[in-house]
């Protein structure tokens, strides 16, 4: 989630909460909570300021961002410009210098503009020189437009890899990790689900926080195995988890996934949802009450999805003895949304199955931006481990769609 959702969310409860004091009002709370949290946020403001442009650096704002360290981009011009940056070359309390990495479209000037956490910007042709098709999957909601990165050239090309970016983010989350993969000559589908910018609307264009994107993805991994794949890796970066691990226990297609790799997963959202909570000054006995209103029939016409949300069949710290393929699970301490206890929970029930690799300076979903080689070097690792274990079960044909 971004500052601006972030705020969004704030905005709608705390002034609320001041006042809360009746049970229409308390319901009037929880309803604003819950809608928050499923509702697409379409305008994506900027969000960070430009204040001097050089040949080698770039002066920004300091925001708890930009600060960080790590490899990142920045939209400007209203997104028609892009240009990377790296590492911290000074900081003081307004402003950070950090290098020049490179121009991508536009013109760098000082300016606003809106920080980008995927560092890529554009397709996998432009951004990173991947040769991609762009094909189209057919799903109950529509047609979803998804990105092909055929296996390089002498590959046997018969596992694929179908990623799934979280919550409000874009199919450019899964850039960072198209050059890993394909080295270990996967081909790589990249679908938008329902309710994306690019993809087809719900009928109440809500979010169903995985218990209905499941389907999307689905119809993603059928389509991967109609052209030629006989397994599946999926990974998912935060609610993309969840949709991840609802297909791997919902779906028929789950017999063809070999392993699961997982980027600031939420593995509980209830966990999640009392952080924010909490970080919004909300009574979490208030959000639960909003939470609770995602899955009532009743609640269901209030905050407006599209049917009831089961929250507690995405818990997977209390599901974990049904997991039943390997994942690896790639998560931050300093992870200002998702909190990393349910990864480390998970970890601790099934060390069996799940490979924990946990960081500490990482914000959401960044921890490829603060150690790209580290993260590569992980996910090349475990599915050379697991990839090459399952070399010979072959699974038959996909099953006929419902």
């Amino acid at each position: 989630m971004n500052g601006h959702r972030r705020a969004v969310l704030g905005a709608a409860v705390s002034g609320a909460v001041l006042a809360a004091g009746t049970a229409a009002t308390v319901t009037a709370v929880a309803t604003a909570f819950a809608r928050a949290v499923v509702t697409p946020a379409r305008h994506k403001p900027d969000d960070v300021e430009v204040l001097q442009v050089g040949p080698r650096r770039v002066v920004l704002g300091a925001t708890a961002d930009t600060v960080v360290p790590g490899r990142y981009g920045v939209w400007t011009d209203g997104g028609r410009g892009h240009f990377r940056v790296g590492r911290v070359l000074e900081a003081t309390g307004e402003r950070v210098t950090r290098e020049l990495l490179g121009v991508d479209a536009g013109t760098p000037r000082p300016g606003a503009g809106r920080w980008n956490q995927y560092f890529f910007a554009g397709t996998p042709r432009g951004a990173l020189g991947l040769a991609h098709e762009d094909v189209v999957v057919r799903s109950e909601v529509g047609e979803l437009p998804c990105w092909r990165v055929p296996a390089p050239a002498g590959a046997q090309g018969g596992t694929w890899a179908v990623l799934v970016h979280g919550r409000g983010a874009t199919r450019e989350e899964a850039l960072r990790a198209l050059p890993p993969l394909h080295e270990l000559g996967l081909t790589c589908l990249v679908p938008a689900y329902r309710n994306d910018a690019d993809g087809p609307p719900s009928p109440a264009r809500r979010y169903g926080l995985g218990d209905t994107e499941w389907h999307d993805v689905e119809a993603a991994c059928r389509y991967a195995l109609e052209h030629g794949a006989r397994r599946l890796v999926l990974v998912g970066w935060s609610m993309g988890g969840a949709i991840v691990l609802q297909l791997v226990a919902r779906s028929p297609l789950a017999q063809h996934v070999a392993a699961v790799v997982l980027d600031g997963p939420v593995l509980d959202w209830y966990d999640v949802l009392d952080h924010q909570a909490r970080r919004h000054r909300m009574p979490v006995r208030l959000g639960r009450y909003g939470l609770g209103l995602l899955g009532h029939p009743l609640g269901r016409r209030l905050v407006g999805v599209d049917g009831p949300v089961d929250l507690r069949r995405m818990d997977w710290v209390s599901r974990a003895q049904e997991l039943h393929l390997p994942v690896l699970l790639l998560h931050s301490d300093a992870d200002d949304y998702v909190p990393p206890g349910p990864s480390a929970r998970l970890a601790e029930a099934r060390p069996d199955l799940v490979t924990f690799v946990r960081s500490g300076t990482a914000r959401h979903t960044k921890e490829w931006n603060v150690d790209p080689a580290g993260w590569e070097d992980a996910v090349r690792r475990f599915l050379r481990t697991h990839l090459d274990a399952d070399a010979d079960a072959v699974p038959g044909p996909a099953p006929p769609a419902d």
